[in-house]
């Protein structure tokens, strides 16, 4: 590619979109960057604003330098910016503020321009075939998808799923979850991110959507409307609270996600690990009830609203279990129901003391002696 030949690389287009299974306009258009790239190289320098356009029938290139119109007199860098006065030689309409294009017939390129032509070839291809595959994967977000793991490094987890890959990072993970490369595992595909290193595919598996994703494929009912989440709270790998509700009159929603013997929501925690409990409990649109329920197993006393904050009272014996380990039980009910929960203990007044009947025998025999000793003693007297 020494001599980078533009009409063997003009002719090469169909063939790299055939092979690559990408569209041709994505493929000249690597081949115009590469040129491009290759052009700067030789003749002007890195800041320069470049483009090329290839003629696919006759093989010739032309490349474009794009430059903005300042106030003569001025310090200017001649890479980017060029005086009105030169400008108006080129242009004679050019005004201050303006782009203005140069245009240069491309010839021939030296070695060095050619292997910086070849590896802009090679890496923008690989970064239009990668954006491709993931494109195809675009109709998948929001569903769980089976791969293999593939790397595990510090912050993230390499997972190739056959066509494609994707990363999971830490933040995505579940907590003392312990991942292998070779294993297959479940993933949710939460998001395709798109940065200054191309596109990647985010996926999920500490996310309250997993949860969400693994009912539905153990609920069916979820399909078809009989019963509906209303809301998921989660700490991956220690507890997640759902809240469910039916549509249907005489349809328990708690046991329908229970399913019978517990199938349902055992099948789902065989695939998160037995160390995340999962409470699930009925919505209520009656924001009190809704507390009460998002605090079970905690017996509630009474519940207090103001705003989106809510005072819950419980007995002494009540209180550990409402607040959890560590603040977790209030924590996850907070957020599931949005509201701000404080946890207060209930006071109970002091219970007066029953006499029994013979401490009452007792009280009244004391009285009487008291009286006959006070009328023996006026007697005497």
């Amino acid at each position: 590619m020494e001599n980078l030949d533009l009409k063997q690389m003009s002719t090469m287009v169909d063939i790299i979109a055939e092979e690559k299974g990408l569209p041709k306009d994505a493929v000249l258009n690597v081949i115009e960057q590469a040129i491009a790239a290759a052009w700067r190289k030789d003749n002007g320098d890195r800041d320069m604003n470049v483009r090329a356009i290839l003629n696919t029938k006759t093989g010739e290139a032309d490349v474009f330098v794009s430059r903005e119109i300042i106030e003569d007199e001025l310090a200017y860098n001649p890479s980017t910016e060029i005086p009105l006065a030169e400008a108006k030689k080129i242009n004679k309409d050019a005004k201050i503020g303006e782009q203005i294009e140069e245009k240069y017939k491309v010839t021939s390129f030296g070695r060095v321009a050619a292997g910086t032509a070849k590896q802009v070839v090679v890496q923008r291809l690989r970064e239009a075939e990668n954006e491709a595959v993931l494109a195809a994967f675009e109709d998948k977000i929001g569903t769980i998808v089976t791969g293999t793991i593939s790397r595990v490094e510090p912050k993230l987890v390499r997972i190739d799923l056959g066509r494609a890959s994707g990363i999971m990072p830490r933040s995505e993970q579940v907590d003392g979850e312990y991942y292998s490369v070779g294993n297959r595992i479940k993933v949710y595909v939460k998001n395709i991110e798109r940065g200054d290193r191309g596109a990647q595919l985010i996926l999920s598996r500490g996310s309250a959507e997993f949860i969400e994703c693994l009912f539905r494929q153990e609920v069916p009912e979820l399909e078809n409307g009989t019963v509906e989440i209303r809301g998921i709270a989660r700490e991956a790998g220690r507890r997640t609270k759902i809240a469910v509700m039916s549509t249907v009159s005489g349809v328990d929603p708690v046991g329908t996600f229970v399913g019978g013997r517990g199938i349902r929501i055992s099948a789902v925690m065989n695939e998160i690990g037995n160390k995340e409990k999962i409470d699930v409990i009925n919505w209520s649109d009656n924001a009190s009830e809704y507390i009460r329920e998002a605090l079970s197993p905690a017996e509630i006393t009474k519940v207090d609203i103001n705003g989106k904050k809510a005072k819950v009272y419980v007995s002494e014996d009540q209180q550990s279990i409402a607040i959890g380990k560590q603040g977790q039980n209030v924590r996850l009910a907070s957020k599931l129901t949005g509201y701000d929960i404080d946890i207060v203990l209930q006071k109970v007044a002091p219970k007066k003391k029953k006499q029994n009947v013979e401490d009452s025998l007792l009280s009244a025999v004391e009285e009487a002696s008291e009286i006959d000793s006070d009328s023996t003693s006026d007697i005497t007297e």
